[in-house]
């Protein structure tokens, strides 16, 4: 597709700032890919080997590198060690910064990203109510009232002093900026794992300077004794033998990799330089045999639901296969159930959970399995039910126990929750029993939820899950109706491309913002309903069984 002429500039100049820095694109070009992907990488006629893009981390914008900027440095240091930011916080504040700089040596950079976003945060008043009784209406609500606030206690005025102090007294910030940067960083960012001798070099011989930039290499103070403990570092965590220290950050090259269910590419560190030829560098590795010329290559964000891929990247799957559905009881209502103190008793000592998470591939584990699919190990079904203590067993184990596609730790929330006062005198008698047998140990965790299972059953935590699950459908469907309307809208829908808000002159035009509200939703009904149907049969079998 083609740009504009200022388009082109730009990436001229994006292009020869790579290659000033010490990046080497070997198999790949970035090209425009279309008005919802912006840039994208492209495979290049010839390839000479796997490894497509290689970019030196020295380029990386990370926590360390702000924290040594000579202007932002001081002032993130001491906020910093005060508690009052996160290492998140300081890359958005180092983008803000940089964008609003006359003369930022990340120009080049900064003027290659979206100016505009697609993600909630973004959306007109209209947009946002296709959300409204979705997960994503109050979170965008509450989301955009913290970085305002964030941003009037702590960036507005910093970023005005700095840029004073970088000379510049005009130009001004606005809540605008601070919403792009934020948006940049959670969109773009990546979690890397960085070779322990780059982050902590033991002399300034190790890593060289970053070309690009007036900052010093990212190092960091260790200990002086012999295992060279690491001090806290923001956006460092050692993993392992502390050979790597995993740190989040935007890597300028490799972040124009866009999504894709089916990745040509995946990404990787290379401390030594043995893979790409240039040590401390990530580097972009074809996973296909033979990247097809001018195709786009893609990589994977993780297996993400469209509730978390719109929220954060701006974009839903139609369809995605690994779609979500969140199930929670409100821990606020607890206070309010009879028996509430024993009850939070018990919950705390079987260690349960009042909120799931359900993927959309445990339903080819249920009663009424979809379409068949790859299953991962970690959608693997747990199986939680086992003691071996004298009174168990009294109950019998159900016939269904293996169809059950709700999580064993939730659904022992939901006994608790649901027990009746006999029942709760039952499990504190089993309890008892079980102390008194073994003096001085109390009830594993394990033997509570067995003694609870052994009273209850799961009639009562069935029940009150298909209550959770139809209020939740009453939510979806309040303001916009059933997943077949919204499946209507989709197949009639004449979605224009423009952040411009679509006027629905005829009820067909609609913005890419509302189609993905539209998909979104429509996939929480569709998982609400398959997954209601699978708690009512359950409850028909609970009910039914002879205990």
């Amino acid at each position: 597709m083609a740009i504009s002429e200022e388009e082109e500039a730009k990436l001229e100049r994006f292009l020869d700032w790579l290659q000033v820095n010490g990046a080497e694109l070997r198999g790949c070009n970035i090209k425009y890919s279309d008005s919802r992907k912006g840039f994208g990488i492209f495979a290049s006629t010839e390839t000479s080997d796997d490894v497509l893009l290689v970019v030196p981390l020295d380029l990386a914008i990370t926590p360390m590198r702000v924290l040594q900027d000579p202007l932002l440095g001081p002032e993130c240091q001491k906020m910093f060690q005060d508690g009052q930011v996160d290492d998140r916080f300081l890359i958005i504040l180092f983008l803000t910064f940089e964008l609003l700089r006359i003369n930022s040596s990340w120009k080049p950079y900064l003027d290659m990203l979206p100016t505009r976003f697609g993600n909630p945060l973004w959306f007109s008043d209209d947009d946002i109510l296709e959300l409204n009784g979705t997960n994503l209406y109050h979170a965008t609500e509450l989301q955009k009232k913290n970085l305002r606030s964030l941003y009037h206690d702590k960036v507005e005025v910093l970023v005005k002093k700095l840029l004073i102090l970088d000379g510049d007294s005009e130009s001004k910030v606005s809540f605008e900026h601070f919403l792009w940067a934020n948006s940049v960083f959670w969109s773009r960012a990546l979690n890397i794992p960085l070779p322990h001798s780059f982050v902590f070099p033991q002399s300034q011989d190790d890593i060289g300077e970053c070309p690009s930039t007036s900052h010093s290499p990212e190092t960091a103070p260790v200990n002086s004794n012999e295992e060279k403990e690491i001090q806290a570092q923001p956006g460092a965590t050692s993993v392992g033998s502390g050979d790597t220290i995993w740190v989040e950050g935007l890597v300028p090259g490799i972040d124009f990799c866009n999504h894709d269910l089916k990745p040509m590419a995946t990404w990787e560190v290379d401390g030594t330089g043995s893979v790409s030829r240039v040590p401390f560098s990530m580097y972009l590795l074809s996973v296909s045999q033979r990247p097809i010329p001018n195709k786009e290559i893609s990589i994977s964000y993780g297996n993400k639901g469209n509730e978390e891929l719109l929220y954060l990247y701006g974009f839903v799957i139609d369809n995605n296969p690994d779609d979500y559905l969140m199930v929670h009881y409100p821990v606020e209502a607890i206070p309010s159930i009879p028996f509430s103190d024993s009850k939070g008793q018990l919950l705390e000592a079987q260690n349960a959970q009042l909120r799931c998470l359900l993927p959309k591939l445990v339903l080819n584990h249920g009663f009424f399995p979809q379409i068949t699919s790859t299953i991962r190990e970690s959608d693997e079904k747990e199986t939680v039910r086992s003691c071996n203590f004298s009174w168990s067993g009294q109950r019998k184990m159900p016939s269904y126990m293996n169809k059950l596609v709700f999580r064993e730790d939730f659904m022992t929330g939901l006994r608790t929750i649901a027990m009746q006062e006999e029942e709760i005198y039952k499990v504190s008698a089993m309890l008892e029993e079980l102390v008194e047998s073994r003096p001085g140990e109390q009830p594993s965790e394990t033997e509570v939820r067995m003694a609870v299972w052994e009273a209850c059953g799961d009639s009562g935590a069935l029940q009150l899950l298909v209550d959770l699950l139809n209020a939740k459908m009453m939510k979806l469907e309040e303001n916009s109706g059933t997943e077949e309307q919204d499946a209507r809208l989709l197949e009639e829908a004449c979605v224009l491309e423009s952040h411009e808000e679509a006027r629905d002159l005829d009820g067909r035009r609609m913005s890419r913002n509302k189609w993905s509200s539209v998909v979104y939703r429509r996939g929480q009904k569709q998982l609400t309903r398959l997954f209601l149907k699978e708690a009512e049969y359950a409850l028909h079998l609970a009910l039914s069984s002879d205990y």
